[in-house]
C-alpha cells in the first residue's frame, strides 16, 4: 500500500550557482578593463540585489568546494529566475565565468504533522481528508514563522554561508517513502527540535527539489560564525531522520561580500595578488 506524501507550502524559487574564473583570461587584460569587470559585476548585483517583484540576489565567495564564487537567487516565479541567470550570463562578468554547479528549487515547509493529523480523522483523497489540509494550509500561510521559511531574508551579520543538497535514502533496509505518515512526521519534529537549538546562531532554508533537480532537498545555512556550521550538521547528522534515512551531496562554503568590492576583488586577483 503507498503511504502518504506530507503536504507543502511554497514561496520563492532558489537558484544557487557555482562558478569558476577564467584567471588567465582576466589577468591578459590591462587593469583598466579589469576595472571595468569589476564594475560592470558591481552594477548588475546592485540591480538585482532585491527583485521587481519580491526575492534578492547574493554574491559569495567560496573557501574550496571546487569554485569561486556561488551566487544565490530567490524570486517569486521561475520566469523571473531564468531572466536573472541570463542577465547574468550577458555580462563582461559572465564572460570569464564557468558554470561548475547549480541548483533549482523552492523554499518548502513541509506538513508532516498536519497531514498525519488529517490522516488519524479521515481517509486520505476524501473530501474530508482535502479540506482539513487545505485549512491547515491556510492556518500556517499565516504564521509569521512559516513565512520566514517562504521568503527567507537573512538576519544581519550572517555573513558566512553553508549550502549542501541531500534526499532521504530508498534502501532495501532503511526506506524513508516506505515509512507512515506518522513515524515520518515524528522524527521530523525530532530534526526540527535539534535545529531550533541553534536559533539565533543559523538561519537555516530549506528548499524543495523534488522534480526540479537531481536531489529532492536543498539546505542553505546562514551564521555568523562559520563553525557553527559545524556544529549543527554534527548535532543533527545523530538524528534519527539523518542517521537512517539522509543522503547528502556536496557542500558548498562561503563569505557574502557587497556588490562594491566587486572591482577591488577582480582587480586585484587579476593582477596576480
Amino acid at each position: 500500500m503507498s503511504q502518504i506524501a506530507p503536504a507543502t507550502l511554497e514561496g520563492w524559487y532558489a537558484l544557487h550557482q557555482v562558478f569558476s574564473t577564467d584567471w588567465p583570461a582576466l589577468r591578459a587584460r590591462d587593469a583598466a578593463h579589469r576595472m571595468d569587470v569589476g564594475e560592470a559585476a558591481c552594477a548588475l548585483f546592485n540591480q538585482i540585489a532585491q527583485g521587481p517583484n519580491g526575492g534578492w540576489s547574493a554574491a559569495f565567495r567560496l573557501v574550496g568546494g571546487g569554485g569561486d564564487w556561488m551566487f544565490v537567487h530567490f524570486r517569486p516565479t521561475l520566469d523571473e529566475l531564468a531572466d536573472v541567470a541570463l542577465r547574468l550570463r550577458d555580462t563582461a562578468l559572465g564572460e570569464l565565468l564557468r558554470l561548475e554547479y547549480d541548483y533549482l528549487s523552492v523554499t518548502e515547509a513541509g506538513l508532516y504533522h498536519a497531514t498525519a493529523e488529517a490522516a488519524k480523522e479521515s481517509k486520505p483523497g476524501t473530501p474530508a481528508f482535502r479540506a482539513a489540509i487545505d485549512a491547515a494550509q491556510q492556518a500556517e500561510t499565516g504564521s509569521d514563522h512559516i513565512r520566514s521559511r517562504l521568503y527567507p531574508q537573512v538576519p544581519d551579520g550572517m555573513r558566512y554561508v553553508s549550502f549542501y543538497p541531500m534526499s532521504k535514502r530508498r534502501g532495501e533496509q532503511n526506506n524513508w517513502y516506505a515509512l507512515p505518515v506518522d513515524e515520518r512526521s515524528r522524527l521530523m519534529r525530532e530534526h526540527g527540535m535539534t535545529g531550533r537549538t541553534f536559533a539565533g546562531r543559523i538561519f537555516q532554508v530549506i528548499t524543495g527539489s523534488v522534480g526540479l533537480d537531481d536531489w529532492e532537498w536543498g539546505v542553505t545555512l546562514f551564521a555568523r560564525d562559520p563553525l557553527e556550521f559545524k556544529r549543527i550538521v554534527t548535532e543533527m547528522r545523530y538524528d534519527e531522520a539523518s542517521a537512517l534515512y539522509g543522503e547528502f551531496g556536496r557542500f558548498f562554503t562561503g563569505i557574502r561580500f557587497a556588490p562594491g568590492d566587486w572591482p577591488a576583488l577582480l582587480g586585484a586577483q587579476g593582477a596576480g595578488a
